[in-house]
């Protein structure tokens, strides 16, 4: 789905040092989340929970042991506890690209570096931002994100917008979430949420055969390979059309061969959907009409997930703690001065 690419997204409300009115919200909106905060051992106690979401958080709370008992993935207060916030997202990002460019805008916070995306608690405030983005000429995303992480500065809860989730994408979430908390390279958005990738896609796979039966992995393992099908497309229009704006050719032109390429990767996406008889989840991108920040989005979680997960099979034997451990040195050979 759409937003479970972008439910992901590494958000920096805790950081107390942004400037004016996005410092304000971003400040309230965390400690608004933080106040709604109760353990999920209290909630299921409780005689007036519904059925339904104590049988979730029971789930819930067997994927986060499973987190650190099996995948080695922090044991510590993150996702043990609960947050009902009373809507469908948790925060709305906002994601940009130059008309002629595929590489996403960037916007620089202190701890984590530079993201490609900012995030608002309220709709109205990400589309305000996203319409002064489009007056100056970028092509622009805005989306609905149910969870994001802090990075284990915070012990972020389980949100209610997640409680509907099926067993195995509630895994995928909170594998992801957690890997941020393992290792982060500050300023690389791609890498980051690459890595996280990897590590929720090989830990679902292993919590799949403990806990789900033949039926359900081998349908979860069909699904996957329909959204890596989708993914693929998207990467290839990506690269496509990077080759398009080193050209020199003239902007109407370049605009015409853009919406040309863009009008075929929806009949492409469409065509792979009949065929597995699957819903993708682009067809709100596709219908309201696909542009550099939609394909700059799928790049940033999937372009490096090959890499990683070729280190776990070859230099770590499937081994997770080792592969943590790796990934770590490589972050800091990257900061190391020259």
């Amino acid at each position: 789905m759409v937003l479970k690419n972008l439910r992901r997204l590494s958000f920096a409300a805790i950081l107390l040092t942004l400037p004016g009115c996005y410092l304000m919200q971003a400040t309230t909106g965390q400690l608004a989340v933080m106040r709604a905060r109760t353990p999920i051992d209290q909630v299921i106690a409780r005689s007036s929970t519904p059925d339904t979401l104590k049988e979730q958080l029971v789930r819930a709370r067997r994927i986060r042991d499973f987190a650190s008992s099996e995948l080695g993935l922090p044991d510590n207060d993150s996702y043990r506890s609960y947050a009902d916030i009373g809507r469908p997202y948790v925060v709305w990002n906002v994601v940009a690209a130059p008309e002629f460019s595929v590489t996403p805008l960037q916007w620089c916070f202190p701890i984590v570096g530079c993201v490609a995306y900012r995030g608002y608690f309220k709709e109205a405030a990400a589309q305000a931002f996203a319409a002064r983005l489009k007056e100056q000429g970028s092509d622009v995303l805005v989306g609905g994100v149910p969870a994001y992480s802090t990075l284990g500065h915070i012990a972020d809860p389980l949100l209610s917008t997640v409680t509907g989730y099926s067993e195995l994408d509630l895994a995928a979430l909170v594998f992801h979430e957690l890997a941020h908390q393992v290792a982060y390279l500050t300023g690389d958005t791609a890498f980051n949420e690459a890595f996280a990738t990897a590590v929720e896609e090989e830990g679902v796979a292993r919590y799949a055969v403990r806990f789900a039966d033949a039926a359900t992995l081998a349908e979860w393992q069909r699904r996957r390979q329909f959204r890596q099908q989708i993914v693929d497309l998207f990467v290839a229009a990506r690269g496509d059309l990077e080759a398009l704006y080193r050209t020199r050719i003239a902007p109407d032109a370049m605009r015409s061969r853009k919406a040309a390429r863009l009008a075929q990767l929806g009949t492409d996406v469409h065509a792979v959907e009949q065929q597995a008889g699957l819903r993708s989840g682009y067809r709100a991108w596709i219908d309201e009409g696909l542009n550099n920040a939609h394909l700059a989005s799928i790049a940033t979680y999937h372009e490096q997930v090959p890499y990683f997960e070729q280190l776990l099979k070859d230099k770590c034997g499937g081994y997770l703690p080792c592969l943590y451990v790796r990934v770590n040195a490589e972050i800091a050979q990257r900061k190391a001065p020259p």
